[in-house]
């Protein structure tokens, strides 16, 4: 058997999500390769000569490594020659998207993720506090993009890009983490709509 062109290192939390789901959904040739990050396989000597920071997803092909989700997003579209990272007019606007999930949107879903689902994991007690702040800063960024999705069906152009797997990286916990997400239907509408791709669903290995 040929070996996959790319290999993807991940583990089952948020960024990993959308660049596992990213492969998926373009059929790029990765090998999923699963980092145990309970025992430490993040902070190997042979993992931190991937990534120096020490996490997941990591991308290795025959340009290198890369790190980073959005970027590794953009360079399995480029891999299979698609538009999921645009060339064209669009891509300053999808970058401005990628910017401001990263900087708001997704930051304080992944706050939200953080505290009510992983925290507990390790022992430790949700920051009541901490919620609430990101509660209230999760309603005030959504209702940008809510306004946006009333006249728009995916964030940039009309097809999907990487902004759009970038927006909705917390949002399959919405109702586990407590994201407040039926409060604005023009986001849950859209992504209902990102919701019936196999590969948003199941981005993961078997």
């Amino acid at each position: 058997m040929n070996k996959a062109a790319m290999k993807l290192y991940y583990c089952e939390t948020l960024n990993p999500r959308k660049a596992c789901a990213a492969a998926r959904f373009l059929k790029a040739d990765v090998e999923f390769i699963r980092i145990d990050l309970a025992s430490g396989e993040q902070r190997t000597t042979e993992f931190l000569a991937l990534n120096p920071n020490g996490k997941v997803p990591v991308l290795q092909d025959d340009g290198g490594t890369l790190w980073e989700a959005n970027a590794i997003m953009c360079r399995l579209s480029d891999r299979v020659a698609s538009d999921f990272w645009p060339h064209d007019h669009r891509q300053i606007d999808v970058l401005r998207w990628l910017s401001w999930d990263a900087s708001h949107f997704t930051r304080h879903g992944a706050t939200l993720w953080f505290e009510t689902l992983i925290k507990p994991l390790f022992g430790g007690e949700p920051d009541v506090a901490v919620i609430e702040d990101a509660k209230t800063s999760f309603r005030l960024h959504a209702r940008v993009l809510d306004d946006h999705l009333a006249t728009n069906i995916v964030a940039v152009g009309k097809t999907l890009t990487v902004a759009d797997f970038a927006l909705a990286a917390a949002l399959p916990y919405a109702t586990s983490a407590e994201i407040p997400l039926s409060e604005f239907r023009h986001i849950q509408a859209w992504y209902e709509r990102l919701e019936q791709l196999d590969a948003w669903r199941n981005p993961f290995p078997a």
